[in-house]
C-alpha cells in the first residue's frame, strides 16, 4: 500500500479522493490498442469531422495550422488540447482525435511551429504563445465548458504540456504529460549516446546553426530558457488545476527519455507549491531504486488501464507522478480519463 506518511497533512478525505482518482485513471476503453508515439507520422489519417483551420499568431501575426473538432450541439462540452510530439507537427496522426469525436469533446491539435528542429519551435516564446492562441481560438469557436479545458501530450508533446503548465494564461482543469522532457540541457547529454539526432536538434535549436556529431555545440543558457524545470511555477494560477505526469519505467532504456526528466520536474513543482513538503517528494533513494531495479519492491498500487503502476506520489490534489510498467508511450485508453471523470477533483481551500 501507499506510504501513510504521504497523507499526514491531507487527511482521510484526500486519501479517499486520491484512490478514487487513480481508480478512475485505471478505466480502459476500446482505444487502448495503439500506445506507441508516432514521432513523425504524417499520414493524414484524420477523421472527416476534424477541420483544418488557421489561427493568426498574436506574437508575430503568422497563420498557424491546426486540426479542430467542434461538437455538433451548442451545449458546453470539454475542450481537449492535444499537443504533437517532438519530431512532428499538427498533421501527426492522433488517436485522441477519434476518441474525442466519439465522446463528444471539443478538440484542437495545434502546430506551435512544427518539429522541434529549429529555433522558432521547441519552447520558444512564439511556440508557447501559439498553444495559448489555439486555446483562445477554440474557446471562441466552440461551445466549451469554461472550467473543462484539458491539455494532453506525449514525449515532445509532454514537454509542450509542461511548458503550457508553467506559462499558459488560461485556467486549465488538467495537464496530462506523458513521458515528457523537462530539462533540455540534461536531455542533450542524455541523448548523445541514446539518440544522437536529438542532441543535434537541441544544438540547432539553441544556436540557430547546423552542427555535426564531430563538432557539436549547444547553448546551455538558451536550453535552460526553453526548459520547464527552470521556469517559475505559477502556483496561484494552478491551485485549481491538476498536473499528472506519467512515465514508463523502461523509458531511457528502451525509449529516448529517462524517467528522471519526470521525477525531478515533479519534485521541483511540489517544492514551488510548498517548501515544507518532504513527505510529498520523491526521495533520491526511490529514484535510484526505480532507475536500477525498474520497479519498487513490496509496493502494491492500482493498475493504470491494463498496466501495473510501479510507483506514485502526489501533492494534495494538484500534482501527481505515476510510474507505470511501460516504455516511451502514452496509453490512449486512459489518457482522456481526467476529462471523462473530473468529479474526482476537490478544491484545496
Amino acid at each position: 500500500m501507499y506510504r501513510i506518511n504521504c497523507f499526514k497533512r491531507s487527511g482521510s478525505r484526500i486519501l479517499f479522493l486520491i484512490f478514487s482518482f487513480v481508480s478512475v485513471l485505471s478505466v480502459n476503453t476500446l482505444f487502448s490498442q495503439n500506445n506507441t508515439i508516432p514521432e513523425s507520422d504524417t499520414t493524414g489519417d484524420w477523421p472527416k469531422a476534424c477541420k483544418l483551420v488557421y489561427i493568426r499568431s498574436s506574437f508575430d501575426g503568422k497563420l498557424q495550422p491546426a486540426y479542430f473538432y467542434r461538437v455538433p450541439s451548442n451545449e458546453p462540452r470539454p475542450l481537449v488540447v492535444s499537443l504533437h510530439s517532438w519530431s512532428a507537427g499538427y498533421e501527426q496522426r492522433d488517436t485522441l482525435s477519434w476518441m474525442c469525436i466519439a465522446e463528444n469533446f471539443n478538440y484542437i491539435h495545434p502546430d506551435f511551429r512544427g518539429r522541434n528542429d529549429n529555433p522558432d519551435a521547441c519552447g520558444s516564446p512564439m511556440a508557447i504563445r501559439d498553444i495559448d492562441d489555439a486555446i483562445s481560438w477554440a474557446l471562441a469557436n466552440a461551445p466549451v465548458s469554461q472550467k473543462e479545458v484539458h491539455v494532453i501530450g506525449a514525449s515532445g508533446g509532454g514537454y509542450a504540456t509542461l511548458l503550457s503548465y508553467m506559462t499558459s494564461k488560461h485556467d486549465i482543469r488538467s495537464f496530462s504529460a506523458w513521458v515528457p522532457i523537462s530539462d533540455l540541457e540534461a536531455w542533450f547529454y542524455e541523448s548523445l549516446s541514446r539518440e544522437p539526432r536529438y542532441a543535434l536538434e537541441i544544438a540547432k535549436v539553441t544556436t540557430g546553426n547546423e552542427t555535426a556529431p564531430g563538432n557539436l555545440y549547444f547553448d546551455k543558457d538558451e536550453a535552460r530558457l526553453r526548459s520547464p524545470i527552470y521556469m517559475n511555477t505559477p502556483v496561484s494560477k494552478r491551485l485549481n488545476s491538476k498536473l499528472i505526469i506519467f512515465a514508463g519505467v523502461h523509458d531511457g532504456y528502451t525509449g529516448s527519455i529517462p524517467i528522471t526528466q519526470s521525477l525531478l520536474f515533479y519534485n521541483k513543482v511540489v517544492r514551488d507549491f510548498d517548501s515544507d513538503t518532504s513527505q510529498y517528494l520523491v526521495p533520491d533513494k526511490d529514484i535510484i531504486t526505480l532507475l536500477s531495479y525498474r520497479m519498487m519492491p513490496a509496493d502494491i498500487y492500482p493498475k493504470l488501464g491494463d498496466r501495473e503502476i510501479l510507483y506514485w506520489k502526489f501533492y494534495l490534489n494538484n500534482v501527481f507522478i505515476i510510474i507505470f510498467d511501460g516504455s516511451h508511450e502514452m496509453l490512449p485508453g486512459v489518457a482522456l480519463n481526467p476529462v471523462r471523470f473530473p468529479g474526482t477533483e476537490t478544491n484545496n481551500k
